[in-house]
């Protein structure tokens, strides 16, 4: 992928996605890591490479107390769901930002970590207001027809990319709303 894409300025790597709970950080996604990233900038000296973290991308923190080091451009992934991660693991991500670590929120929903059940809005809303607040780029799962609450496209949706609201499920016209008022959304709720 580097020798393919490593000159083209917009691209990310994403190395190994979600790391179970059981799989080390120091003794084998780190040093997995290390490897792939000193192949990679072999090759693509610069392009931003995100690390994949323990327990399915939240333990941030145990990657913030061991990180990766000699390399530059490398940020750590974190992954929520509004439904199932609350103000635990934003204290994790903030214990991990305060350590001087750079995080990606590279998938998030509204949902609960299953991927279904209804938006929980003033979780997602204090989710927003934590990545705003912090800077955080971020990107929300999930783009589909599949018939469950984080997919934000009916079933049987065309993919041709001409959707009305009609096509969005509850989870896409979310995603819409939050898209288009980002320049204009105090998400901390003290406004």
């Amino acid at each position: 992928m580097a020798k393919k894409y490593g000159s083209v300025p917009n691209v990310i790597y994403e190395i190994y996605n979600e790391p179970l709970a059981d799989t080390d950080w120091s003794t084998t996604v780190k040093p997995y890591a290390e490897e792939l990233i000193a192949r990679i900038r072999a090759i693509d000296p610069d392009n931003l490479i995100i690390v994949g973290t323990q327990t399915w991308a939240q333990d941030v923190d145990k990657a913030a107390a061991d990180p990766i080091k000699g390399f530059d451009n490398i940020a750590y992934a974190l992954h929520f769901y509004a439904g199932s991660h609350k103000q635990e693991l934003r204290d994790k991500a903030k214990k991990a930002l305060d350590s001087g670590i750079a995080l990606m929120v590279t998938e998030w929903g509204s949902v609960n970590a299953n991927g279904d059940g209804d938006i929980d809005r003033e979780e997602a809303q204090r989710w927003l207001a934590f990545m705003r607040e912090h800077n955080l780029s971020h990107c929300m799962w999930a783009l589909n027809d599949k018939k469950e609450g984080a997919s934000m496209l009916k079933p049987r949706t065309k993919p041709d990319g001409n959707w009305t609201d009609a096509d969005l499920t509850a989870a896409g016209l979310f995603a819409k709303e939050i898209v288009r008022a980002w320049d204009k959304t105090d998400y901390s709720g003290s406004k």
